[in-house]
C-alpha cells in the first residue's frame, strides 16, 4: 500500500521537475548569463538535495512501472510475493540513485 502511494506520488513529483525542466531549457536557450542562474540554483545545496530527490523519484516510478507490468501478466500477486517486490523496488531505487550519483560528471 505505501509503495502504490508512492508511485502516485513519485508521478505527481516527476510532472513537477518537468516544469523545472522546462524552465532549465528555456533559461539555456536565453544565453549564458541565464543559463549561469540555473546552474547556481542546481548547484547550490538545495538544489543538489531537489536533484537527488527527483532521481530516486524517477528510479522509484520506474521500478514500480515495471513492478505493475509484471502484475498486469499476471505474476507477483501472493501478499509475500507483492512485499517482496515492493521492499525491492524500493531498495533498487535507492540504489540506483547512489550509483547515478556516484557516476554523474
Amino acid at each position: 500500500m505505501t509503495v502504490s502511494i508512492l508511485h502516485r506520488v513519485t508521478g505527481v513529483t516527476l510532472s513537477i521537475a518537468l516544469v523545472l525542466l522546462t524552465a532549465w531549457l528555456v533559461q539555456a536557450a536565453g544565453g549564458p548569463e541565464q543559463y549561469q542562474q540555473v546552474r547556481v540554483a542546481m548547484g547550490s545545496p538545495p538544489g543538489q538535495i531537489l536533484l537527488v530527490l527527483v532521481s530516486f523519484a524517477f528510479f522509484l516510478h520506474l521500478g514500480n512501472g515495471i513492478r505493475h507490468l509484471f502484475w498486469d501478466l499476471g505474476y507477483g500477486f501472493e501478499k509475500h510475493q507483492a512485499n517482496a517486490s515492493a521492499w525491492f523496488v524500493v531498495l533498487l531505487a535507492v540504489v540506483l540513485t547512489v550509483l547515478f550519483w556516484a557516476f554523474a560528471p
